[in-house]
């Protein structure tokens, strides 16, 4: 009897097993299919990303991080709320300057040059690589720094110039198609200030209070540092460098000509820019605002106000943030500094060839663009000299802040009325919301460049 009830009890109990192992088996294929299709998305997502994500990351520069801790050691996070405000401004100019480079198969310069004045153009062009030697001479001697706080034996001299070789080699004799790739995967170096700022044990709910209320006192010494904020976050050189990457990529993909670029614009290549434009201006921004709260929660809470370069900020945050956070500042620096240098010199290079109608593309030889890589060539040996004979480096910042402050004016009037007309964009023409957040842009950024020219009165 007991034989036939252990019959009839594992008659029962073998469907339950049956049914529960099935369970068990279509959950981890389901899981399995999820995981599957969420990496296939993160990958589909992340070959999406290209000069959008670029330009976005080159935006937090060494310079960038002086500034935006320079904000949050002397003001605390009372101009937190610029790292929200600034960035709808951001990503919509990025996007038209994107959006005319993938219609109109031609860098911002060409088509400023085809449709209005040459010699604003050529204002523009010397403005802006006069402002952006500024910030290479003191990019390279940040990086360099940073590297002496890794490295404490190591001499700044060789340092600065071993760097600056480097940074030239690179342009001038990687193919653009790898070193498009360098650039890309530099960008998710700014992760580096997120994670920072989360090691620094900050007080969250305080720090959010300040994100979204606007505060400013009005006096010369902050409006020169909102007018700098805003001088490096919309900034004239990421127009130009933008517009060129569209370019160039489209160059990548074989459409070798103009006719071929403006023929070729589907709604997915459009949709697929915008992806990558907001993802990097939203990754820029992001960090901007770790930076200031990190700075803002640790140094100037402990009276620490005097921050004149991003070395020194990662430096000052050490005896209360530890090592950890020192090092991941440290490396910051380095990094973006090897992903913001050629962008200020490549975007130069973009405005002085296309305004003189000269041929030019980070996708060709030396031999075949001399006049491209020359510019580039120049721009990076006088930042290299800008560290030898005296140029503090909060100076060359502010010179470069008041002449971005001239240019982002006269190069975003242009940009609004390039991605506004109808003859040039077509389909893809400005919609009523991009147009007049392209003017705002324009009112702020002209306010800014006064004001900053007020304060250094």
């Amino acid at each position: 009897m007991k034989k036939d009830d252990n019959v009839i009890t594992k008659a029962v109990e073998a469907p339950a097993e049956l049914l529960e192992k099935t369970i068990e088996v279509t959950e981890e294929v389901n899981h399995a299919l999820h995981g599957d299709k969420t990496a296939q998305r993160t990958r589909d997502y992340w070959h999406t990303l290209g000069p959008g994500l670029t330009t976005g990351a080159s935006d937090d520069d060494p310079s960038g991080i002086a500034t935006y801790s320079q904000t949050g050691a002397q003001y605390g996070f009372q101009l937190l709320w610029l790292a929200p405000f600034t960035f709808p401004l951001m990503a919509v100019v990025q996007e038209m300057c994107a959006r005319i480079g993938l219609v109109t198969g031609r860098g911002l310069a060409s088509n400023i040059r085809t449709k209005y004045s040459h010699r604003a153009l050529y204002f523009c062009a010397m403005l802006l690589f006069a402002a952006n030697t500024f910030n290479i001479g003191a990019d390279l001697g940040a990086m360099s720094k940073s590297v002496e706080l890794l490295f404490p034996s190591w001499n700044f001299i060789l340092l600065v110039v071993g760097i600056t070789i480097v940074m030239l080699w690179l342009q001038i004799f990687t193919p653009y198609k790898r070193y498009a790739k360098y650039l890309k995967w530099l960008s998710l170096v700014l992760l580096a200030y997120v994670v920072s700022a989360f090691l620094a044990h900050l007080n969250w709910s305080h720090v959010l209070s300040h994100a979204f209320v606007p505060s400013i006192s009005f006096n010369k010494n902050q409006l020169l540092l909102i007018c700098a904020i805003l001088g490096t976050t919309i900034s004239p050189y990421l127009f130009f460098w933008q517009t060129s990457q569209e370019v160039e990529d489209q160059i990548v993909q074989g459409k070798t000509t103009i006719q071929m670029r403006q023929d070729s614009t589907t709604p997915k290549d459009v949709h697929s820019m915008r992806v990558d434009v907001w993802s990097g201006m939203f990754l820029s921004n992001i960090a901007m605002f770790f930076i200031v709260a990190a700075c803002g929660g640790l140094l100037f809470t402990h009276g620490v106000t005097n921050i004149q370069t991003a070395s020194q900020a990662a430096q000052a945050l050490r005896p209360f943030a530890g090592s950890a956070t020192y090092f991941l500042f440290a490396l910051g620096i380095i990094g973006l500094g090897m992903l913001a240098i050629p962008v200020l010199a490549g975007s130069s290079s973009y405005a002085i060839s296309e305004s003189l109608n000269q041929r030019g593309s980070l996708g060709m030889k030396l031999k075949q663009a001399y006049a491209f890589y020359g510019v580039i060539i120049i721009s990076m040996v006088v930042g290299l000299c800008m560290n030898f004979i005296g140029i503090n480096p909060i100076k060359a910042l502010i010179y470069a802040a008041v002449l971005n402050g001239l240019v982002a004016p006269v190069v975003l009037i242009y940009i609004v009325l390039l991605s506004s007309n109808r003859k040039i964009m077509g389909n893809w023409v400005n919609g009523r919301w991009s147009t007049i957040i392209g003017w705002l842009t324009v009112g702020i950024m002209a306010v800014s460049g006064l004001a900053a020219i007020y304060s250094l009165l």
